[in-house]
C-alpha cells in the first residue's frame, strides 16, 4: 500500500490531524492506523474528558464540531476550587474560586468515546482510510526523499505501507519516540489514578447551606470541572453527558504515597481521610464501578516532535504536561496546526527544513512557559490565597498570550512571532518569577480561614474582558493585533505588581520581578476584600530563609 501521509494512532490526536490535514490538502492520500476497533466504548473509555479555550475552539471551530459539542456533550461551567473542604462537614464552609455566570468562549466536558466514534465517522466520511486492529510493528525511515515505510500486523497476517510522511500519534507507546530515543525527563513528577461511576455526583448536594446556593443560582456547580485542592494534591469531579461521573486524585509523589492509592479501595480509603465528602458521595452513588486506572510520573517531555525530513509527534506521543488546567487537547490542536502547515507546505513543494525547526522552537518555548504552572507548583495547592492568586495570573497569562495567538490564527506566522519575540521571552520570565513568587507565599504565610471566601472570576472585569476579546482577534487586521498584544503584555506586568503587593511583605522582599510597567487603572478589580489585604506580619521567616 501507499499513502501521502500515514498517521500512527487513531485517537482525538490522530483523528483531528487528519481532518485538517484534509481540509488543506482535500486530494492527499492519507491513512490512520489505530490499535483499537471503532466503535470504542463510550463511557469509560479515555481520560481526559475537560477541555479549556484553545483546545475547545480548536475541536468546535478548527475541525468544524462545533454542533456535535453542543449536541453530544456537556456545556462546561468554568474551574471551580475548593479549598479546605476536607475539614468541613459542609462544603459551604470551604473557600471556592469559580463563576456566578459563565464567560463568553465556551468550553465543554466531553465523554472521549463518543467523541473518537463521531471523528472515526467524519474521517470514513472524508476519505480516509482508518484502519482498525493494526499493530504496528516496525518503521523504517527514509534518509533522503524517499518513502517511509511501516510495517503492521492485522488478523490476516502482516501487512506494509509506503508514505511521503509518518506522524506518530501513538500517545505513551509512541514507535518514534522508542526509535529515536527522543523521550526526554522534564523533572515534574506527579501521578494520578482515576475512575468512572455509572451515575451522577452532584456537588451541589453536599452543602444545605441556601446563601451559598443562592450564590450560584444561575450556574450549577456540578456542570464546572470542580476541584477538591489539598496541600500536594488535587481531586477532580468532572461530569459526562451519558450521566456517568469521572472522578480522579492527582498529586505530588513527594508528598503522597503512590502506591497506597493504586486501588480502588486505597483511593477510597485515601478519600476519607482528605477528602471524606467526596468519599460519602462515593459511597451514596448508586452507580456500578465502570473502570480504575492508574499512571506513575505522567509527565514527559520530548527532545524533538517536527523534522524537516517528514516526520513528526503529537499528542502525548511528544508531550505531556499534567491534568490541572486541562492543557492536553489544547497541545494537540497546537502540535497538529503545526504539523499540518509543514505537510501542506511539504506537498506544494516547498522546502520545509527551517520552518520546521522555527515551529519546534515556537512549540517548545510555549511548553516550557506552561511547565512552569506546574513544577514544584503541587505544595501550595492548598493556600487558598497563593492558589487563587496564581489561578487568575495563570488564566490572565494564558488568555493574554498564548490562547491570542491561536484563536487569531498566528501559530504559523513566523513574521507575526518575530515581531514580538523578545517581548513574549520578558513574559515567560515574569511568569517564572510569578510562579516563584507564589510558591514562596505558600510555604510563608498562614493560610486563612476560608469560610464564607467566594473569589468570583466572573465578577473580575478583566477576565470577562480577556475572555471575551478571544473571539474577536481573528478578524484583527496585523497591527491591531500587534497593539493587542502589546498592551497585555503590559497589562500582565501590572496584574503582576498588584498580585505582589497582595503577598506578605516579608515575602515581597524575598521574590525580586522584573516590572518596568507604569501604573493605571487598577487591574483586579473585583476581588473580596478579606483576600486582597495582605497579611503584613505574619510570614514565616525560617521558610522564607529555607526557600531563599
Amino acid at each position: 500500500m501507499n499513502a501521502d501521509i500515514v498517521i500512527l494512532g487513531g485517537g482525538l490526536a490522530g483523528l483531528t490531524l487528519a481532518l485538517q490535514i484534509r481540509q488543506h490538502c482535500p486530494g492527499a492520500a492519507i491513512t490512520v492506523l489505530e490499535r483499537r476497533r471503532h466503535p470504542v466504548p463510550e463511557s469509560a473509555h479515555k481520560v481526559g474528558e475537560s477541555t479549556v479555550e484553545i483546545g475547545a475552539h480548536y475541536l468546535a471551530e478548527t475541525i468544524g464540531l462545533r454542533q456535535h459539542l453542543e449536541q453530544c456533550h456537556l456545556r462546561k461551567y468554568g474551574l471551580r476550587l475548593f479549598f479546605d473542604a476536607g475539614q468541613a462537614v459542609d462544603l459551604a464552609a470551604a473557600g471556592e474560586l469559580g463563576g456566578s455566570g459563565v464567560l463568553s468562549q465556551r468550553s465543554f466536558q466531553i465523554d472521549r468515546g463518543v467523541l473518537e466514534n463521531h471523528l472515526a465517522e467524519r474521517v470514513a466520511a472524508e476519505g480516509i482510510s482508518l484502519i482498525g486492529g493494526a499493530t504496528v510493528r516496525d518503521l523504517s525511515l527514509a534518509e533522503d526523499d524517499g518513502q517511509h515505510e511501516v510495517g503492521y500486523r492485522l488478523d490476516d497476517g502482516e501487512h506494509r505501507l509506503q508514505a511521503r510522511w509518518v506522524i506518530d500519534a501513538m500517545s505513551r507507546g509512541s514507535i518514534l519516540k522508542r526509535r529515536l530515543a527522543l523521550a526526554e525527563a522534564n523533572d515534574h513528577q506527579c501521578s494520578s489514578v482515576w475512575f468512572r461511576l455509572s451515575s451522577r455526583i452532584d456537588i451541589s448536594d453536599w452543602s444545605r447551606d441556601p446563601q451559598w446556593h443562592e450564590r450560584c443560582q444561575d450556574v450549577p456547580r456540578w456542570l464546572s470541572t470542580n476541584h477538591l485542592m489539598g496541600r500536594g494534591y488535587w481531586v477532580w469531579l468532572i461530569p459526562l453527558a451519558s450521566g456517568s461521573t469521572s472522578v480522579g486524585v492527582v498529586f505530588d509523589n513527594r508528598l503522597h504515597d503512590f502506591d497506597r492509592l493504586k486501588t480502588y479501595q486505597g483511593t477510597l480509603d485515601w478519600l476519607a481521610e482528605h477528602q471524606p465528602l467526596c468519599r460519602q458521595a462515593i459511597d451514596q452513588s448508586d452507580g456500578e464501578l465502570q473502570d480504575f486506572l492508574y499512571l506513575r510520573n505522567y509527565s514527559h517531555g520530548c527532545r524533538q516532535v517536527f523534522s524537516g525530513k517528514r516526520w513528526a509527534l503529537t499528542g502525548e506521543a511528544g508531550v505531556f504536561l499534567d491534568p490541572f488546567y486541562s492543557p492536553g487537547s489544547d497541545f494537540i490542536g497546537i502540535s497538529n496546526t503545526y504539523i499540518s502547515d509543514l505537510v501542506q507546505r511539504d506537498l506544494a513543494g516547498e522546502s520545509i527544513a527551517r520552518r520546521a525547526r522555527i515551529y519546534q522552537h515556537h512549540y517548545f518555548s510555549f511548553y516550557e512557559s506552561s511547565m512552569l504552572l506546574y513544577r514544584e507548583q503541587y505544595p501550595l495547592f492548598g493556600h487558598a490565597r497563593a492558589m487563587c492568586s496564581k489561578t487568575i495570573w495563570d488564566y490572565v497569562y494564558y488568555w493574554g498570550v498564548l490562547a491570542l495567538l491561536f484563536f487569531s490564527n498566528r501559530l504559523t506566522d513566523t513574521s507575526f512571532i518575530g515581531r514580538h519575540v523578545v517581548m513574549l521571552e520578558q513574559l515567560r520570565r515574569l511568569n517564572g518569577e510569578m510562579q516563584q513568587l507564589f510558591r514562596v507565599w505558600a510555604e510563608a504565610e498562614p493560610p486563612i480561614d476560608p469560610r464564607g471566601l467566594f473569589v468570583d472570576q466572573t465578577h473580575m472585569p478583566l477576565l470577562v474582558r480577556l475572555n471575551d476579546e478571544l473571539g474577536q482577534v481573528a478578524d484583527d487586521t496585523p497591527e491591531r493585533l500587534d497593539q493587542r498584544l502589546i498592551a497585555n503584555g503590559d497589562m500582565l506586568r501590572r496584574v503582576a505588581g498588584e498580585l505582589r503587593r497582595m503577598a506578605p511583605t516579608a515575602v515581597r522582599d524575598c521574590v525580586s520581578l522584573h516590572l518596568d510597567s507604569a501604573g493605571g487603572e487598577m487591574m483586579l478589580a473585583g476581588l473580596p476584600e478579606r483576600f486582597i489585604e495582605p497579611v503584613q506580619d505574619q510570614a514565616d521567616k525560617g521558610a522564607l530563609s529555607a526557600i531563599g
